[in-house]
């Protein structure tokens, strides 16, 4: 079968309809595919030149994987397509990544070209040493090559690897194939409502399948229009949606946040006119507050789409497209083609119409009656397993890996989550860092931690379990104060506080104020270095 990503991005190759605009100016789809394909006849020939003295170039890189170190903007894009479009694999990296961790991606990868961007020519170096460096100024401009050569690609054929975040262990690099990327793209279309009069307010980093996939792919492929930043700026960001051109805005929690803090220093004038006009602002890669979601609902009327995504399965869950239908702190239903089971420990399955208050099959976990919102009940808590052709092809050279994340077909996502009877989720956090095992009970960080913001002096807050002989994991509060109200946030006086407001068991023993907290580039805290430090001592004292 041909790949469905390139039958789309041929309908579009030839639309004279704006595909992105950056910092240089506005780009068509035709001119945008016109510089993709200079991008792959110059990869092919050069190729060819290293590997045959100047033989004919070939049709395809076959699976090579390409380093992608960019800015982000057209020479990205182009860059991006190109290597798709000539049958490689591309591999997004970060200019923030310090230079050991560039290289051992590069390594780990099997990288032997990069194509780098002038302004990053510098960051390159580290992986510079025995690999061939194409500055992407050059490649575009080599001569293209007709779209139809690229009819051999195969929806399997792989065409994206992206790390996985690392912030539970050593990063894997997950395969995303030319299907995986079509069908994610489309899903999203159709459940979001993107179409061609759609602007995509783009801050997004692009070395992660939030910004490349989820947002970029999804624009692009629906034939709308990305507005693309070089980074995320609080104050840019919020004079961009102040401007009213954009429709729809993707973002992390983090950036919620920092608008926010944007607007209360009155750094943001019409920002909230023009955020009232956005037709859809959504919310992932981390668990959305929910004192986050309903302060935009103050501003806006609507909380932020939220929605559960993977490296390795893209989105697989989603809040309805209705605000009047979406639930603060939970993530929404499967999407078409998508299939997601509530499984107990031992793997055991349980499905509505097994009878509530009964045992799941196999002796499993007892269904939880909880209310839940929309009149439903939590019937279940376990792993979250994920099905459906937006799941990736596996893990690059970890076979043992890819074996162990799948049972009968379905991705163990490692993700607790609670399934209400009318069939919406709500995840409950990372079995390996937000699932906590403490004197005997399994505990949930990220609902201790929603209690937590209830409170006016803390500013943000991780909850972790740290390694402790009587209870298993203690549980401490890792405190970000609002200014002036340090004293507050320390242990004796937030207990006070919790125990009017949390079970006993779920109350943390300690509390650690300290300035910022440690995140990945997607605004993800990295819990295990929390908890690394808080047992080395490297923390503030209690």
């Amino acid at each position: 079968m041909t790949s469905p990503l390139v039958e789309r991005l041929a309908q579009l190759g030839s639309s004279a309809r704006i595909a992105l605009h950056d910092d240089r100016g506005p780009l068509s789809f035709a001119e945008l595919m016109d510089r993709a394909l200079r991008v792959r006849g110059a990869l092919l020939a050069a190729g060819a030149r290293r590997a045959a003295g100047g033989r004919a170039a070939p049709r395809s890189l076959d699976g090579e994987r390409i380093a992608l170190l960019v800015s982000p903007g057209a020479p990205w894009v182009s860059a991006f397509l190109g290597v798709l479009l000539a049958g490689g694999i591309a591999l997004p990296l970060s200019p923030l990544y310090p230079p050991a961790e560039l290289a051992w991606l590069a390594d780990d990868a099997g990288v032997e070209r990069v194509l780098v961007s002038d302004d990053l020519a510098a960051v390159a170096a580290p992986i510079a040493g025995g690999r061939a460096v194409l500055r992407v100024e050059d490649v575009e401009r080599a001569a293209p090559g007709p779209l139809s050569a690229t009819s051999d690609l195969a929806a399997d054929d792989p065409a994206l690897l992206l790390y996985t975040s690392g912030t539970t262990g050593k990063p894997k690099g997950a395969l995303l194939t030319h299907r995986n990327l079509a069908v994610q793209a489309e899903l999203l279309r159709a459940a979001w409502g993107f179409s061609e009069q759609d602007v995509l307010l783009h801050a997004l980093p692009l070395h992660h399948l939030h910004g490349v996939s989820i947002a970029l792919l999804t624009s692009l492929l629906a034939g709308g229009a990305t507005r693309m930043l070089p980074r995320f700026d609080a104050q840019r960001v919020a004079a961009e949606i102040a401007r009213g051109s954009a429709t729809a805005i993707m973002a992390v929690p983090t950036m919620y946040q920092r608008l926010f803090e944007q607007v209360d220093r009155g750094g943001a004038p019409g920002f909230a006119a023009g955020a009232r006009a956005l037709r859809l602002a959504t919310s992932g890669s981390a668990a959305l507050p929910v004192t986050l979601a309903e302060r935009w609902r103050d501003l806006t009327g609507a909380i932020p789409l939220e929605r559960f995504g993977m490296t390795e399965i893209g989105v697989g869950l989603s809040n309805p497209l209705d605000p009047g239908a979406r639930r603060p702190g939970w993530v929404g239903s499967p999407l078409p083609t998508v299939e997601a089971r509530i499984t107990d420990d031992a793997g055991n399955v349980w499905a509505p119409g097994d009878g509530g208050g009964a045992s799941a099959p196999g002796g499993g976990a007892a269904p939880d009656s909880a209310s839940a919102p929309g009149g439903g009940v939590a019937v279940m808590r376990g792993e979250l397993w994920i099905r459906g052709p937006s799941v990736f092809k596996g893990y690059l050279g970890r076979e043992d890996a890819t074996r162990a994340a799948f049972q009968e077909g379905w991705f163990r996502t490692g993700d607790v989550a609670e399934r209400s009877g009318d069939g919406c989720f709500r995840l409950l956090g990372r079995t390996s860092v937000d699932i906590l095992k403490s004197g005997g009970y399994k505990l949930s960080a990220l609902e201790i931690e929603e209690a937590l913001r209830e409170h006016g002096a803390i500013a943000e807050v991780a909850v972790v379990g740290v390694p402790d002989e009587a209870w298993g994991e203690r549980v401490v509060a890792v405190v970000v104060a609002a200014p002036g109200r340090e004293a507050e946030c320390a242990t004796g006086p937030l207990r006070a506080w919790a125990r009017e407001r949390l079970a006993p068991y779920k109350i943390p023993r300690d509390a650690v104020v300290v300035p910022g907290l440690p995140r990945n580039a997607m605004g993800k805290v990295v819990k295990p270095a929390l908890v690394k430090a808080i047992a080395e001592g490297r923390l503030p004292g209690r």
